[in-house]
């Protein structure tokens, strides 16, 4: 969530098409449309949409979903000197944390323990390591092996310490929640939208989608995946209600453009990864899409299509370096043929 990308969906027909729905109280005809608003944040730009019948209440709701991202983003982002998140960082345990940041948390360690350390929030001592590789007035040269064996024993998911309302970590580690909290965000700008009373909308935060209900003509939203070539027709057309679409790639995220150092680290190794161009997860919610596009990205082609085969009602589509298509078993069913 730290980090700018580029927008890897192409939300198809997202116009503010009028239709003529029924109120579900009254019976009576209304013109039911597509509101949507999009705002920087969490390090990309976001685009909420809500499908309603009434603008001022459309717009109301989707304020408040933005409000709530903001929150979030307040409590976990590495670059908010005063989040909960940097307060760990720092002081190494905090107390009265906020019950979100425990939540993101527990789901980051849940996902480390399925993917053997593939996934990890701990990893932030491995990134700053190679950032600061880069740049002007660096070697612009990968670090050491033996400044990466310094760093690695940080990394360790399982040495973080949650106890209902404190968290701690050992001394010298440090935490990032960019490969999880963004999800986690778009789920509850989403759950605020339904909460709201709208039944159909999405959120959509770069690489990182929710999307629910249908579109104001009753059709099920449709979601391209940009070509990472920049080609004009996407890489496929996926059709969603009630789902989480998440891409994890490189798609020009660089500790360096020059030397194009994956922004992605294996926090087992502690190498920069480049085995896909990308990985696009299909999910419940968006904090397991998340999770899981990142985890996929670094276990590479084999061992991700085996994580992802292995866990109910989840999807995936990879990219290999020699530009295949590889494809879970069950993701075309959300193909559009």
């Amino acid at each position: 969530m730290d980090t700018k990308i580029v927008t890897v969906f192409i939300i198809l027909i997202l116009a503010s098409i009028a239709f003529v729905g029924f109120d579900s109280d009254s019976g009576t005809p209304v013109k039911m449309e597509t509101y949507s608003q999009t705002r920087e944040a969490l390090g990309t730009t976001i685009t909420i949409a809500a499908v309603g019948a009434d603008e001022e209440q459309a717009y109301e709701a989707i304020d408040k979903a933005f409000v709530r991202i903001s929150e979030i983003e307040s409590l976990m982002s590495t670059y908010e000197s005063q989040s909960q998140v940097s307060t760990l960082n720092q002081d190494k345990t905090i107390e009265n944390v906020d019950p979100s940041f425990v939540f993101v948390l527990e789901e980051a360690i849940y996902y480390s323990e399925i993917t053997d350390g593939a996934f990890d929030v701990t990893i932030k001592p491995v990134l700053d390591l190679w950032a600061s590789k880069f740049g002007e007035g660096r070697p612009n040269q990968p670090p050491t092996q033996e400044e990466l064996d310094t760093i690695l024993p940080l990394v360790n998911s399982s040495a973080i310490t949650i106890n209902e309302t404190s968290i701690s970590i050992e001394e010298g580690m440090q935490i990032t929640l960019g490969g999880i909290a963004k999800g986690y965000a778009v789920d509850e700008a989403a759950r605020v939208l339904m909460d709201e009373g709208f039944k159909s909308g999405f959120v959509n935060a770069g690489g990182d989608g929710f999307f629910f209900g249908t579109k104001p003509d009753g059709e099920t939203w449709i979601i391209g995946l940009q070509d990472p070539e920049k080609k004009a027709e996407p890489v496929t057309l996926m059709s969603v209600s009630g789902k989480a679409v998440t891409t994890s790639g490189n798609y020009e995220r660089y500790f360096n453009d020059s030397a194009r150092v994956s922004h992605i680290a294996d926090p087992r190794t502690g190498y920069t990864v480049s085995n896909l161009i990308s990985s696009t997860i299909i999910a419940d919610s968006a904090i397991e899409a998340d999770a899981l596009a990142t985890s996929v990205f670094v276990l590479g082609e084999e061992d991700g299509l085996e994580l992802i085969e292995s866990l109910e009602g989840v999807e995936c589509l990879i990219i290999t370096p020699d530009k295949r298509i590889v494809k879970s078993e069950g993701f075309e069913a959300y193909e559009i043929q």
